[in-house]
């Protein structure tokens, strides 16, 4: 079989080669050929021999029909050579097919796997995914869950910090407002929006800015918190005082943010010390009055233990006069030391330096000192180690205390021996260096004591002896600080049961002796009639003995209103008014006789209390002022101001006075403008003068509380513009006191005017309500007319 394949395939390669005709004709020439010889051996095998019609039949018919059978085979093998050709082109593309297609299917597989694996990496990444989702979902909604439950505290805090009354604010790295809650916008009048950007010079006043900025400052610079008190004005204009903290804050990196601030109300508490101060001022008030009502009788008894003295006694009355005159003056000194005890605490203690003549006042001394311990059975020895000045410039009243105080103890504190007091001095430049030593052989003080017995109300305690015990403890305190504004000092030297001794030292300008007689005062030789306003028997008694021992003729009156009724003022030469009466003040009847008469004799005030300031008294209607009990010097002093050549010169020189019998008269024109009102009344009349009143009662609250909490913060100009829109209400409706008052008030360069302004406040306080009423009276009056 594999031959024929093989011939045949042959037979296909020779056809292809040789051509459809070449191998047509050839192959017709073979067949022919072949013809011939079967015919020729079919003839021989038939007939036995062969004819050449035979040959030529078998060549004829043979060339005849081989070719186009031969032809035609050819075609068709040719054809199927093709045939098999494209078969075979078709099977090897076949095999490459399927070489290809083996090797798609092998990359098939493997993009299977290899898909499959994506699938299922996909699949796993997609539960990752999801799960991944979920969490994120969990996630979200936990942080949608936090941001909400942040909001709600946050706004749950924003409610707390607007809701509170304390001042809450923060501020920038630069200083600019960045929030604030509810109270710092009352504060500062302006809304969180508005306030966020702007720097403190742009929200309060300079002088607020500047103490806030200085604050700010520090406490960026230094990182740390700082607190402390400031005054912050309201848009209204009220002052309220804060305590203020300041907080530096950062990032969580350690960069500085800015600063958080809180603010305090205190005022209330500023308003406690404000009333504790005022409560030390009543207390003054309170001891003043004490005061005065203690010395009243007990200048009586020094005046006239004084005027007895220096009448004709014997051995035994003298002596006993010499006692009362003594512990009058030992009393007197103890109220001084009550006196300027409240001084101390209020660093209030004063000197008013006088020429005085200096060996007087150490035989002064000398004799108290000897009848106090000659009373308790002492001795008392003075020594003058060097010449003494005549005269010095000094407090004498507060110098003699001190001495006496020293000395007072010196005889307290001594059983048996006594006291020796020794006085030196030294003048060099015009000032005199003066020494005095009190030397006493008592129970002594323990070295332990010694640095505490000048400290305020400390009494010293002796473990043998309780003499210590006894006294104040304010009397060496309060001479400390006395010696030590006479550029001085006092030293003790003690020892337990040996005595004590006190050094002490002063430096004063020295007085010649000249000078010191030049500073005496002339006496009087005129006879005056003097009227005298006086409750207490005791003070008239003295007062009239003394004023009628000079030759001068004596007018009394008990009360007040018994002076405005008997007082004549063409009878009298002089005036001395008490200040405190049974019915009214002295001030009062003073103001009423102003009022009453055009001309009047000189109004000359008494006064029970230690007189250091005259013009208190000059300025609530008087033309000078005396301390009680009267003593020649200083009555001498007022009436050789008033009566030098001629006792008519005073009256020349007094104020005229309002010409008017007519009480409610003289009070309208001293409290109201009148003619304002009587200009305006017949313009407009009564009506709109009665709106104008209703709307200054209305406001004058609103002023009032906004000047309190100015004085309250002692705010100079705050008090300054209050006190000017109550001056501009009050001349509004004619109300000339009060706007006389807010006048004072307003103007902070006057003389004294912080030592005035509590008072001027008080008044207006207390007076605006009385002269509107008096204006209203005033109306009244108009109306009916």
């Amino acid at each position: 079989m594999k031959p024929i394949k093989n011939l045949a395939q042959y037979y296909v390669d020779l056809l292809v080669k040789l051509g459809i005709v070449r191998f047509s004709i050839l192959l017709a020439l073979a067949l022919v050929a072949l013809a011939v010889v079967v015919q020729v051996a079919i003839t021989l095998v038939l007939k036995g021999s062969v004819d050449n019609l035979d040959l030529v039949r078998s060549v004829f018919f043979g060339l005849l029909i081989t070719p186009w059978a031969v032809y035609f085979l050819s075609v068709v093998v040719d054809q199927l050579e093709e045939s098999r050709q494209r078969l075979a082109k078709m099977v090897s593309k076949l095999k490459d097919m399927r070489a290809r297609d083996h090797e798609l299917n092998i990359q098939l597989q493997q993009n299977i796997t290899k898909l499959n694996q994506e699938i299922e990496e996909r699949q796993k990444a997609e539960e990752a995914r999801e799960e991944a989702m979920n969490d994120l979902e969990t996630e979200v909604y936990q942080r949608e869950r936090t941001q909400v439950e942040l909001a709600e505290r946050t706004a749950l805090l924003r409610s707390f910090i607007d809701a509170s009354p304390d001042l809450i604010y923060y501020r920038n790295a630069e200083g600019v407002f960045s929030g604030c809650n509810k109270a710092m916008e009352e504060l500062t009048g302006k809304k969180e929006k508005q306030l966020v950007g702007l720097t403190p010079w742009e929200v309060y006043s300079e002088e607020v800015a500047k103490q806030v900025v200085e604050t700010d400052r520090e406490v960026m610079t230094n990182n740390v918190a700082m607190t402390y008190e400031q005054w912050l004005d309201y848009p209204d204009g009220s002052k309220y005082y804060f305590e203020l903290r300041k907080v530096p804050f950062y990032s969580k990196d350690g960069r500085h943010l800015g600063l958080v601030g809180f603010g305090r109300d205190i005022t209330e508490r500023k308003q406690n010390q404000e009333s504790l101060e005022k409560a030390s001022r009543d207390k003054t008030t309170f001891i003043s009055t004490i005061s005065h009502e203690l010395r009243t009788p007990l200048n009586g008894i020094v005046g006239l233990s004084r005027m007895l003295l220096d009448s004709p006694l014997n051995t035994e009355q003298r002596k006993q006069m010499q006692t009362i005159n003594v512990s009058a003056v030992t009393l007197g000194n103890i109220f001084n030391d009550i006196i300027d005890m409240d001084k101390f605490d209020r660093r209030k203690l004063e000197l008013f330096p006088e020429p005085l003549n200096f060996e007087d006042f150490v035989v002064e001394i000398e004799n108290l000192s000897a009848l106090m311990a000659e009373q308790k059975g002492l001795r008392f020895d003075l020594e003058r180690l060097t010449d003494l000045p005549k005269g010095i410039m000094v407090d004498a009243t507060r110098l003699r205390q001190v001495i006496w105080n020293l000395v007072s103890n010196a005889v307290k504190f001594t059983k048996q021996g006594g006291v020796v007091m020794t006085v030196s001095s030294d003048i060099e430049d015009d000032q005199a260096h003066i020494t005095m030593e009190i030397e006493d052989t008592g129970v002594g003080i323990p070295q332990a004591e010694l640095e505490k017995i000048f400290a305020m109300y400390y009494q010293v305690k002796s473990s043998s002896d309780n003499l210590h015990a006894v006294g104040t403890g304010i009397g060496l305190a309060v001479s400390q600080q006395l010696i030590q504004m006479m550029n001085g000092d006092i030293a003790v030297d003690s020892e337990e049961g040996f005595g004590s001794t006190f050094t002490v030292n002063i430096q004063v300008p020295y007085v010649p002796e000249y000078e010191l007689e030049q500073s005496g005062v002339p006496a009087t030789t005129s006879s005056l009639n003097i009227f005298l306003l006086e409750d207490i028997e005791l003070n008239v008694t003295v007062a009239c003995s003394l004023l009628e021992s000079l030759g001068h003729t004596v007018t009394v009156a008990m009360t007040g209103q018994e002076a405005l009724d008997t007082f004549e003022p063409e009878r009298f030469d002089l005036a001395l008014l008490d200040i405190q009466l049974p019915d009214m003040t002295g001030f009062d009847v003073a103001n009423r006789l102003r009022e009453q008469y055009t001309t009047l004799p000189p109004l000359v005030a008494l006064t029970a209390n230690v007189l250091k300031d005259k013009n208190e008294y000059l300025v609530k209607g008087m033309d000078e002022a005396l301390s009680k009990p009267l003593n020649v010097k200083a009555l001498s002093e007022v009436l050789n101001q008033f009566f030098v050549a001629d006792k008519t010169q005073a009256v020349a020189k007094l104020p005229e006075r309002l010409p008017s019998n007519d009480v409610n008269a003289a009070l309208f024109s001293r409290l109201l403008d009148l003619d304002m009102l009587d200009s305006y009344v017949d313009i407009v009349g009564t009506a709109p003068v009665y709106d104008n009143i209703k709307m200054f009662v209305e406001l004058m609250p609103s002023y009032l509380d906004i000047l309190d909490s100015n004085m309250v913060a002692r705010d100079q100009a705050g008090i300054a513009s209050e006190a000017h829109k109550i001056k501009g209400a009050a001349g509004s409706v004619g109300l000339k006191h009060i706007q006389s008052v807010a006048q004072k008030a307003q103007s902070p360069e006057m003389p004294a005017w912080w030592e005035n302004i509590d008072d001027w406040v008080e008044e207006i306080k207390n007076e605006y309500q009385h002269d509107v009423d008096v204006l209203k009276i005033w109306l009244e009056s108009k109306g009916n007319k």
